[in-house]
């Protein structure tokens, strides 16, 4: 299920962060102390006049309490088989990074599998809002190779590996390749994490 358009996306996107500043009972100001990201930006984004990145919906999704997916898929049905053509697909406009989110939604389970396929020589660096739960997350190289540096750590990953982690802090992505690389992130929530919304 790709998104038609970037302004759709953009728009969609918006409405989504809105409504859940809105059910948290947050101010723009009260968000934006909460993600590290200024009033401005998250106005901006609201509005649907800015396209967002996936730094930047990490850092507001986490400032939230909601995973990337959860403000992605809102509208996604819901059920325990997610057909490959209705699971939710989003490019960030930053890297180009293509993320599917393959997990069937609002099952109860606190698990989440997300597809992604970062193209060569791409970088993304995800920041969780501070005070944001920390997330299980095991990440699984299907093709290609993937540098990942975890709070400082590089770990140099070939297809067929996979590396556990607990999401704290910076996270960076990086394709060291000259082809795409396709690889597989497996989130649980923690004990607590994503209220309403598991992953």
């Amino acid at each position: 299920m790709e998104f038609e358009n970037d302004i759709e996306i953009d728009r969609l996107l918006g409405q989504r962060l809105k409504a859940a500043r809105q059910r948290h009972r947050l101010t723009l100001d009260g968000l934006a102390k909460r993600s590290g990201v200024s009033r401005a930006m998250i106005s901006r984004v609201e509005r649907g006049e800015s396209s967002p990145t996936a730094a930047l919906l990490v850092r507001l999704g986490s400032g939230l309490g909601l995973s990337l997916s959860a403000l992605l898929e809102e509208d996604a049905g819901t059920g325990p088989l997610a057909r490959r053509d209705a699971q939710p697909v989003w490019r960030d406009p930053a890297s180009g990074y293509l993320r599917r989110n393959v997990s069937p939604r609002r099952t109860g389970s606190g698990f989440e599998i997300v597809e992604v396929e970062l193209p060569a020589g791409a970088e993304v660096r995800l920041d969780n809002a501070s005070g944001a739960p920390a997330l299980d997350q095991q990440v699984w190289v299907l093709q290609g190779r993937l540098d990942l540096s975890v709070d400082g750590l590089l770990h140099e990953l070939a297809e067929g590996d996979c590396l556990q982690m607990h999401l704290r802090g910076a996270i960076i992505y990086r394709n060291p390749g000259t082809t795409p690389v396709r690889y597989a992130v497996i989130l649980a929530a923690k004990s607590g994490a994503f209220p309403g919304h598991i992953a």
